[in-house]
């Protein structure tokens, strides 16, 4: 079986640091439409992906909440319509600059690998579409282990390549055909969102992922998939 980073780098992906620095300066970039082509790539059901990512949580009302690369807030508030208390944390400044804009919760730059908040300070974490744009996934797992509490909840919504024949070819067309066509188009920048149809690869396979987290100190760790396999639900409470 080819693994992540075979895939990573058949694609030509960047690696390592140099990983680190075209995600945070791509994401500077688009931050300004990065909304818009989020409703416009999901047909409008990344609204619904994030419901069901904060309902997956299954924390009561008042949780203290880290939105791991948080964006532009949207997970945040989603958080916070819930009656959590979000704090979001993302290397993107361009990206914290717009969710300042429209987002209550407060919002912190920092780098998913060491993050500046003490040990066992959430009582979970959620993270959207970015466990693919880490370098390190291992690490930031650990992270995410040292941060939420015993009996906390962590939350990570992903894409994923649909195991079915025809749905994969499906989500092959939309996303590495048609979504970076619509980059260039509305957000003026095709090299971003064909990046983001192509950095799927770098995440593990899901039994992988769910024994990444698993390792980490995560226990009843659930992996599902949501419209036709193009979108994953990672899930796991703090041992």
């Amino acid at each position: 079986m080819r693994t992540a980073s075979t895939l990573a780098s058949d694609a030509r992906l960047p690696q390592g640091a140099e990983k680190r620095r075209v995600v945070e300066e791509m994401f500077d970039r688009v931050a300004p439409r990065y909304d818009r082509m989020n409703r416009v790539i999901s047909l409008g059901l990344d609204r619904r992906w994030r419901r069901q990512t904060v309902d997956a949580l299954g924390l009561a009302p008042g949780a203290r909440v880290l939105d791991l690369a948080c964006g532009t807030g949207d997970l945040c508030r989603d958080l916070a319509t819930s009656a959590h208390l979000p704090v979001g944390v993302d290397l993107s400044e361009g990206m914290l600059r717009i969710g300042a804009t429209h987002c209550d919760a407060p919002l912190v730059r920092g780098d998913a690998e060491r993050l500046p908040f003490a040990d066992a300070a959430f009582d979970g974490l959620v993270c959207g579409f970015a466990l693919r744009n880490f370098v390190d996934l291992e690490r930031v797992f650990a992270e995410v282990a040292r941060l939420v509490r015993h009996g906390g909840r962590f939350a990570a919504l992903d894409a994923a390549v649909p195991a079915n024949p025809v749905l994969r070819a499906g989500n092959a067309v939309w996303f590495r055909g048609a979504v970076p066509l619509l980059g260039r188009m509305l957000a003026r920048n095709a090299d971003a969102y064909r990046y983001l149809p192509q950095s799927t690869a770098y995440l593990p396979e899901p039994a992988a992922l769910v024994d990444q987290l698993a390792r980490a100190g995560f226990t009843e760790v659930t992996r599902r998939t949501m419209t036709g396999g193009s979108v994953q639900l990672l899930t796991g409470t703090r041992a």
